[in-house]
Parts: structure tokens; C-alpha cells; sequence
């Protein structure tokens, strides 16, 4: 499953956040000015919501969710570690993260 998130600000043509990463507060305050991170959250989570327990009750043993941008250091690194925190106690998910393009 790929989401392409480059509808959302990038941090890359603020000087004072290009070499942060998605990791950094500011870049996910940066991301979020704007109201269309919070937008993209309400529409997401129910999504997931649905879909998660449903690859689970169907027995799949992996599902991968990309989220690209750009770069891969700024957007697309803070929502994945969005979701990984809202999805990682989950008892019946093992979440694992990878950001390909970080560096």
C-alpha cells in the first residue's frame, strides 16, 4: 500500500530545516502549519483502522505501507513514525520501520 504525501509543505526549501529529518519536532510543526497534516490523519486513521484487522482476521503475515515524498527525509519520515506509534501496542501488529532514503 503507497501514499504519496507531497501535497504537504516541504521542509526541504526552509535553510533552517533541510538537513533535520522528520524525526525533528520542527520539521513535523513545519509539516503541519498549514491544517492539511491533521486533514490527512482524520481521513487515514479510520482507514487503517478498517483495513489492519482485516489483513489480520484474513491471516496475512505481512503488509507493507509506504509513504513517499520527495526527498524521503522529511514528510514522509514523520508520518511513518506517526503511525508507528499509533500502531505499535497493538498486540496483534508487529510494526517495523524503515526509512529508506533518511540519509
Amino acid at each position: 500500500m503507497a501514499l504519496d504525501v507531497r501535497f504537504l509543505a516541504n521542509p526541504h526549501y526552509v535553510p533552517e530545516l533541510r538537513e533535520l529529518t522528520g524525526n525533528d519536532e520542527r520539521v513535523v510543526q513545519y509539516i503541519a502549519r498549514d491544517g492539511r497534516l491533521e486533514e490527512l490523519y482524520e481521513r487515514l486513521h479510520p482507514l487503517l483502522d478498517f483495513l489492519l484487522p482485516q489483513y489480520v482476521a484474513e491471516g496475512k503475515a505481512h503488509l507493507v505501507i509506504a509513504i513517499g515524498c520527495t526527498g524521503g527525509r522529511h514528510r514522509s519520515v514523520a508520518i511513518v513514525e506517526h503511525l508507528a506509534e499509533r500502531y505499535r501496542d497493538h498486540e496483534d501488529l508487529d510494526v517495523a520501520v524503515t526509512h529508506r532514503d533518511i540519509n
